[in-house]
Order: C-alpha cells, then sequence, then structure tokens
C-alpha cells in the first residue's frame, strides 16, 4: 500500500497521532528531500530509521514504476518536504502508476498551506480553484492570469516572495485593481502574517519587501466586463511589464467587452 502523508506546514506541533504512528513503524519512506525527512523524524523525536529513498520532480518517472512494485508487498509512505504529497508536490505520478496497477493508495490528512490561507483569507470559501506557482514569464504569467480572469471561484497561488510585489501588480494589470485578495506569509509558523486589501494597496504593502513562504488568495471575478479604455490600461501594463502585446490584448479582452484584435489596434494607436 502507498500510504500519502501529510506533514507540518510549519508548526511542529500540526504533526497528527497518525502520522507519528506511521513514522514510527515505516521501514520504507519515498522523500521529497531525504535530509528534511531525517530532520522531522529527530524533531519528532521518532527513533526509527527507516530507508529513505528520494521521489521528486527530476526522477519520480523513472522511479515510480519501482516504488508501486515495492508498495506490492509493504506500505510504503510518500512525504513531501511540508504539507499533502501531490499538490503543487512531488507524488502524482506514482499515484497514478499505482492506480493503474491495482495497487492500493490511502492519505493521512494533514496540514495543507491551500486551505490554510483560504480559510483565513477572509475571502468567499463555497467556490475556489488552486493555480498553484505563478508561472516566472511575462508571457506565461499574462496567459494564466487571462485564462481565470472572468473565473468567478476564489483563487489561490504560491509565489516566491521576491517575486510577490511583481506579481500583484501584473495581477492587478489583468483583474483590476479594486479585485479584493490576501497575502498570506509564514503559515503556522510564529511570524504568521496575513495581509487583506485590494490588489493595488497589496503590492504597494509589498514594496517594502516580504519574507517567507507565500500563498496568494484573489477574489473571483464579477459578471462585468471592462470598457475599451479600462481594458486598454490594462494591455499597456502588461506590456510595460514585458509581455508581448498581443499576448495582452488576448488574454484582457478574457474580461473586457471589447475583442483582442480591437485591443491590439488600439494600443498600437495609443503609441
Amino acid at each position: 500500500m502507498i500510504i500519502l502523508a501529510g506533514t507540518p506546514i510549519g508548526n511542529l506541533g500540526d504533526a497528527s497521532r497518525r502520522l507519528i504512528e506511521v513514522l514510527t513503524s515505516a521501514t520504507t519512506i519515498a522523500a521529497e528531500d531525504t535530509r528534511t525527512t531525517q530532520k522531522l523524524l529527530a524533531a519528532l523525536q521518532i527513533p526509527n530509521r527507516p530507508r529513505l529513498v528520494p521521489l521528486h520532480d527530476h526522477n519520480e518517472k523513472r522511479v515510480a514504476a519501482e516504488l508501486v512494485e515495492l508498495a506490492r508487498t509493504e506500505d510504503l509512505v510518500v512525504l513531501s518536504d511540508a504539507g499533502m504529497p501531490t499538490v503543487s508536490d512531488p507524488g502524482y505520478g506514482l499515484v497514478a502508476t499505482a492506480v493503474a496497477a491495482g495497487v492500493e493508495v490511502t492519505a493521512i490528512p494533514g496540514p495543507s498551506a491551500v486551505l490554510t490561507a483560504l480559510a483565513i483569507s477572509g475571502l468567499p470559501t463555497d467556490r475556489f480553484a488552486f493555480e498553484g506557482f505563478v508561472p516566472r514569464k511575462a508571457g506565461e504569467k499574462a496567459r494564466a492570469f487571462g485564462a481565470v480572469a472572468q473565473d468567478p471561484r476564489t483563487l489561490v497561488f504560491f509565489e516566491a516572495p521576491t517575486r510577490t510585489e511583481q506579481t500583484l501588480r501584473d495581477m492587478a494589470a489583468v483583474f483590476g485593481d479594486d479585485r479584493r485578495a490576501a497575502v498570506c506569509r509564514e503559515l503556522t509558523k510564529m511570524y504568521e502574517q496575513v495581509v487583506r486589501g485590494t490588489l493595488a494597496e497589496l503590492a504597494d504593502w509589498a514594496s517594502e519587501g516580504v519574507r517567507g513562504e507565500v500563498v496568494l488568495v484573489v477574489e473571483g471575478a464579477s459578471a462585468t466586463g471592462l470598457s475599451l479604455e479600462e481594458a486598454l490600461v490594462k494591455v499597456q501594463a502588461l506590456v510595460a511589464d514585458g509581455a508581448r502585446l498581443k499576448d495582452a490584448a488576448r488574454e484582457v479582452s478574457a474580461v473586457a467587452d471589447v475583442s483582442s484584435r480591437e485591443l491590439y489596434e488600439a494600443a498600437l494607436a495609443a503609441r
């Protein structure tokens, strides 16, 4: 059997009794980082020293079949560095291989940065979409934001602290300055902080510097579209941040009452 085990995302007190029990008896652990797992075992004062097998983005395809065969005869515990495996962490490929091979998969639920941030954001929780890590390149980021610009669900993203300000400004350019959001940092840790406001307000706040692990929670879209003038401002902002004009026009048109061609031509005329 494969056991996906949720681990603390910051506060060791969040380690469940079931997690401690399975780590105490485990014979083999597939770990995103074996060094992190060794530190976790030591911090939880678990004397057990199971065999640690690396399972990360660079080797998952190569080792998945072998690990699944191992799981036919013994329990294989799977750990990411923090939180639930497979959620923006290794493990999905292993689970898919196990399901196809008829090997049982279960989970020990644990802390989740996605759900924790969503719960304390102050934004609607009845419907939400987790979008994972924000793309780094301007064009890819513009396309990603454009694809969800009209989504009425609350959106959850992971972002690096050093890119948080720019990402908030890019979000404001596509979603609108007044879209509500929350920056959740260092969740469950000593310096946990949640800052709420509009995307424009949060971008200004982030200009002073952001530290720690960051989760961004953004309000879903309203039903109203943008005028040509409003959409043009957003296109120009995306282009100023490095996006191609055609990409910016296409993505902003998703939330505007004008076509991407109209936006493209308007942007050319405004130059």
